[in-house]
């Protein structure tokens, strides 16, 4: 089996490289990234990329189709990842997470691949009061991130051929991760405890998040790369989590206070209700998933958190205004000349502003040798 993970030098992809090495000690993997966020480290010692056999680095939005000959799966994690980003970066979201994913997907068809694996995200029901959401349940994206998901989604749905495409419409992410991500709900209230002995819910608490812990995504992802067509048909979209990971903000909330001595909490209970509030029904990737399915609870992702950010020696009152908040991240890049606005690297003009931008093929970029 020989695997390419596109986006693997991320929050998730960190992660899901060193559980497909795990599981599969005879797997060839491969890495795809553009590197934006490779130097947000969470005080690792060693770079995730040690379990790869290569990492090339590239955008993805330039991939040569003759790129994905050769592999026997695809894992596309590249995205303009959140909600701030995809206000910021729009025409870029829009790109990256529908236009270069559907490429990508069309390509790997073309190459003979037997698996591509898509993150989408529940996010895509957006406002969806009442009874949790199935799959064939209507949509109501409210966010050009959200947006972009269901685009691509719809897109992936046309791909002919043989290949089996696995849109994994995943919960919320939280956990600890080698590239640590604190603009997500959980992990922003377990920073602020341990850094400000405070939470503050800018909300009334109300609205309905499903969690999924990103040790949980990366055990989903390996159940996808090996899914058969008839565990769920050549295209599925199916909803990834647990019934038992819905939670209310204000229980997220009060969960970490009470995890963590001598936190305190406060929620706006006058605040308007966040019209973005949705619930999940897992129960097709229960059925379809019984051996991968999430073993995080909500205690175990706030410790790992805790235990992970105590390792480091985590105290900043600040940190979302630090890179582990991703669009601080990448704007720190675009003020520093090394990206431009469209989120393509400038490194020569930032060194020299009279050189042409920037531009590296793939097949020309050096690899680096990092599994043992």
């Amino acid at each position: 089996m020989k695997i390419l993970i596109v986006g693997n030098m991320g929050y998730v992809g960190s992660i899901v490289v060193r559980e497909l090495a795990l599981r599969h000690p005879t797997a060839i993997l491969h890495g795809y990234d553009n590197a934006y966020f490779a130097h947000c480290l969470t005080g690792a010692e060693l770079l995730p990329e040690r379990y790869l056999d290569q990492q090339f680095l590239g955008d993805v939005r330039d991939i040569p189709a003759d790129f994905f000959e050769g592999y026997t799966a695809v894992i596309q994690l590249a995205a303009i990842s959140n909600d701030p980003m995809g206000d910021r970066f729009a025409a870029v979201t829009a790109e990256v997470n529908q236009r270069a994913t559907v490429d990508m997907a069309q390509a790997a068809a073309q190459a003979g691949v037997e698996n591509f694996v898509f993150a989408s995200s529940c996010s895509i029901y957006g406002v969806a009061l009442g009874v949790p959401r199935r799959e064939v349940d209507p949509v109501a994206p409210v966010t050009a991130y959200a947006r972009s998901k269901i685009a691509a989604e719809e897109a992936l749905a046309g791909i002919k051929g043989n290949m089996v495409i696995t849109s994994l419409r995943f919960a919320t992410a939280c956990g600890m991760s080698e590239r640590l991500r604190l603009d997500l709900v959980l992990n922003d209230f377990v920073a602020c405890a341990l850094s400000q002995q405070h939470i503050t819910v800018l909300s009334d608490g109300s609205p309905w998040r499903p969690l999924i812990d990103v040790s949980d995504m990366a055990r989903a992802i390996d159940w996808a790369v090996q899914r058969k067509p008839e565990n769920g048909g050549r295209i599925l979209n199916i909803n990834t989590g647990s019934d038992e990971r819905n939670h209310q903000v204000r229980d997220l909330a009060t969960a970490v206070a009470q995890a963590i001595p001598g936190t305190s909490l406060s929620i706006n209970t006058q605040a308007p209700a966040d019209s973005r509030s949705y619930q999940v029904d897992f129960s097709l990737f229960a059925r379809l998933a019984p051996d991968h399915q999430p073993q995080m609870t909500l205690l175990d992702s706030i410790m790992g958190l805790v235990n992970g950010l105590k390792s480091m020696k985590f105290s900043d009152a600040q940190f979302r205004s630090s890179r582990y908040m991703r669009l601080h991240a990448l704007q720190a890049h675009i003020n520093a000349g090394r990206l431009s606005e469209n989120l393509s690297w400038q490194i020569r003009n930032a060194l020299n502003p009279g050189a042409p931008p920037a531009s590296t093929p793939v097949n020309s970029t050096p690899e680096m040798e990092v599994r043992s």
